[in-house]
C-alpha cells in the first residue's frame, strides 16, 4: 500500500442497551435465542468454551466490545482494555487465524479486572491453567503455546467478522456450553419479545416431555395424512 494505516483506530462514540435489555437475556440458553432469531445469530461451532467448559463454568451475557487485530496480532484486543464497561464481552476477530495464540492468561485476567463477563475470539488461547485460574468465560477455537505478534494495524469498537456472523459494538452476545450468539443491536426489543414465546412454549414441552410425551401431535398428525406413504 501507498501508506501504512494508522496503528489503531478507535471508535468514538460506543453504543450500549440498556439494562433492561441486557437483563432481558440473563440466564436464556443459547438454543432459546436462536429460536427467537429464527435460527440466526449463532457464531460458527469451532468457536467453543474454553476446553470444553470441564474446568469451569462458560456462561456470559453481556453486550459487545469488539476488536479488529487481524490475523497473529493482538494490539487491538490490549488497547479495548481501556475501554470495557462492567459486564462486557470482548469479541476479538482473529482472522479466524489457528497457527498462534489470541490470547493468553495475563490478557484475560486484565479483562476481568476491568469488569469484563466474558471473552470470543476466533483464535486459539494460550496459557490453560492460567484461564482456569483466572476464571473468566471464554470461547476460543482451542489451545495452543504459540506466541502472537503486538503490532497492529488494529481497531476498537468497529463492526468485526467473526464466526461467519458481523458483530458490532452493542450487539447483546449470548454463550454458554452451546457456543456463541450475536444478538443485533437494532433487533434487541423484537427478539426480546421472541424470546419470552420461546422460554413458554420450551417450558410447556418440557413439562410434558417429562410426564411421558412420547412423539409431538403433528408427527402423529402427518402419519396421519395424505403426505407420509407406507411401502413395503
Amino acid at each position: 500500500m501507498i501508506e501504512a494505516p494508522p496503528t489503531l483506530t478507535i471508535k468514538k462514540t460506543l453504543r450500549r442497551p440498556t439494562e433492561a435489555q441486557i437483563s432481558a437475556f440473563k440466564d436464556a440458553p443459547t438454543g432459546f435465542v436462536v429460536d427467537a432469531m429464527f435460527g440466526g445469530g449463532a457464531l460458527s461451532n469451532n468457536i467453543q468454551p474454553f476446553g470444553g467448559g470441564r474446568d469451569f463454568e462458560c456462561v456470559a451475557v453481556g453486550p459487545a466490545l469488539t476488536a479488529e487485530c487481524g490475523a497473529a496480532d493482538v494490539l487491538a484486543v490490549f488497547a479495548s482494555l481501556k475501554f470495557i464497561r462492567p459486564g462486557d464481552i470482548v469479541v476479538s476477530s482473529f482472522s479466524a487465524h489457528s497457527g498462534c495464540a489470541a490470547g493468553g492468561d495475563g490478557l484475560i485476567g486484565m479483562m476481568k479486572n476491568s469488569g469484563a463477563a466474558g471473552f470470543v475470539t476466533d483464535g486459539p488461547l494460550r496459557d490453560y491453567n492460567g484461564i482456569v485460574s483466572v476464571g473468566l468465560p471464554v470461547w476460543c477455537t482451542g489451545i495452543t503455546p504459540a506466541s502472537p505478534h503486538m503490532s497492529g494495524p488494529g481497531a476498537v469498537g468497529f463492526p468485526i467478522q467473526i464466526g461467519a456472523q458481523e458483530v458490532e459494538t452493542g450487539d447483546m452476545i449470548v454463550a454458554d456450553q452451546d457456543g456463541v450468539v450475536v444478538v443485533p443491536f437494532e433487533r434487541l426489543d423484537e427478539v426480546i419479545q421472541n424470546l419470552e414465546r420461546i422460554k413458554s412454549a420450551e417450558q410447556k414441552q418440557d413439562e410434558r416431555v417429562a410426564t411421558g410425551l412420547q412423539a409431538p401431535e403433528w408427527v402423529e398428525q402427518l402419519l396421519a395424512s395424505d403426505q407420509a406413504i407406507f411401502r413395503e
